[in-house]
């Protein structure tokens, strides 16, 4: 396949999450949109990226061209089925070894890696003692932050929390979504290293194109009724269970929806999710006026969004949580626990509300308060839209994301240049 000779090489690697899967299947959500929006706005900025991924079935296209300059490219190490992320650590030597192939078989090599989650930051330091790459990093979710909120600790943690160090500590820079995340970088892993913030954006032109009545009226939803909205991944850590219990405190009103949309798989983790999630809106009572529309996408994600009254990210962290600005985008307040970057995405009486991860109690005081005043609703959904059109367009990620990358390349051509004249200088002497 032609690549553009001119423009620079960038690799953007996240060897768990494909850049080209369904979002909504199971390990596919933030990241993976974060990866494929910032390659696409990246290639649209003179950029030749490549997202490098795992191969997780057998019948899936080798590459895959999103743009003319923007492609994903699937390498195997080890099975081809899929493998939960914290098993997948033995398998990133073959990753490795596959990406250099490729470079051999390109007849060039990426200056530039930009990985994304632990496990491709290993891999991003792999590449800077083979073969001198510059590294870029987003974590995406901090381990240290992590295991605070869970009960069991994977076998894996204690070689999460190294390679999490080593790379703040060795990366050329590291990328945090929000300052609370830079935060917990500087008071839980190292305080060395090179950090500059750079936030996750959206489709700013995607969510946002339709008023709330015409959503539903496309989704055949009810004028008059009082929706909130759940969507994400079917994982105890995004606190569905929160918002079950918060509907459940609410005075029962007429037409009233909650919407808890994701995908799920019998038999995997979310699937067992659903399924508990499932058995607690039935010891409530709530299955009258609760829906599972399943997986959204491409066709009907801004739709859901636009329709509702009140979007709900009640997850126990979040180092940024895109859920949040896509719901903002579509003029649709937001009710956010107070963890990780949704503290930087939402402004508390201002384009929504936060409230303490778990506490239902809360949450529900919360969404009843936005529920209760239409005119309310409505000013902190224009401040939502507003403050995601100045601050978190993809467009304006990726030129950020742009200059930092040959700001990078260019203190190493100046850090080079010095190292040789110093050489010359001794030999002179």
């Amino acid at each position: 396949m032609f690549i553009s000779s001119h423009k620079k090489r960038l690799a953007l690697i996240s060897v768990h999450g494909d850049p080209a899967i369904e979002i909504g299947k199971e390990e596919a959500g933030g990241q993976n949109v974060y990866v494929r929006q910032v390659g696409e706005a990246l290639s649209r900025q003179g950029w030749q990226v490549d997202m490098f991924t795992r191969r997780s079935t057998p019948d899936q296209a080798g590459i895959v061209q999103h743009t003319p300059d923007c492609r994903t490219i699937r390498l195997t190490a080890g099975p081809q089925k899929f493998i939960p992320r914290d098993e997948l650590f033995e398998y990133l030597p073959e990753f490795v070894q596959a990406f250099q192939q490729f470079q051999s078989d390109l007849g060039a090599q990426y200056e530039i890696v930009h990985t994304n989650y632990w496990l491709s930051s290993w891999v991003g330091l792999q590449l800077k003692k083979l073969q001198g790459a510059k590294q870029i990093h987003t974590y995406h979710s901090l381990g240290a932050v992590k295991y605070q909120a869970v009960s069991t600790i994977p076998l894996i943690a204690k070689t999460r929390l190294a390679t999490e160090k080593t790379c703040l500590e060795t990366a050329e820079r590291i990328v945090a979504t929000s300052p609370q995340e830079e935060d917990h970088m500087r008071s839980l892993v190292s305080t060395k290293g090179e950090v500059d913030i750079i936030p996750c954006g959206t489709d700013i032109r995607r969510f946002g194109c339709v008023s709330r009545a015409e959503a539903r009226q496309q989704l055949g939803l009810d004028q008059d009724a009082k929706i909130v909205f759940y969507v994400g991944r079917f994982d105890p850590r995004k606190g569905i269970e929160t918002i079950v219990r918060a509907v459940g405190r609410l005075e029962r009103q007429d037409n009233f929806k909650l919407v808890i949309g994701g995908g799920s798989r019998p038999g995997h983790s979310d699937g067992r999710e659903r399924d508990r999630i499932e058995s607690i809106v039935a010891d409530l009572g709530l299955q009258d006026v609760t829906t599972f529309p399943g997986r959204l996408g491409l066709d009907n994600l801004h739709l859901y969004y636009a329709a509702a009254d009140v979007c709900v990210v009640p997850s126990h962290y979040e180092p940024f949580g895109l859920v949040a600005i896509e719901a903002m985008a579509s003029r649709t307040p937001v009710v956010a626990s107070a963890v990780g970057g949704l503290q930087f995405t939402v402004i508390p009486e201002v384009t929504g509300l936060l409230a303490p991860p778990k506490d239902d109690a809360v949450f529900a005081d919360a969404i009843s308060r936005i529920l209760s005043s239409p005119e309310w609703r409505d000013q902190l959904g224009e401040a939502g839209r507003e403050r995601v059109e100045t601050i978190f367009s993809w467009d304006g990620v990726a030129s950020q994301l742009s200059k930092l990358y040959k700001r990078v390349l260019k203190e190493s051509s100046q850090s080079e240049v010095a190292a040789k004249e110093s050489s010359d200088s001794a030999v002179s002497a």
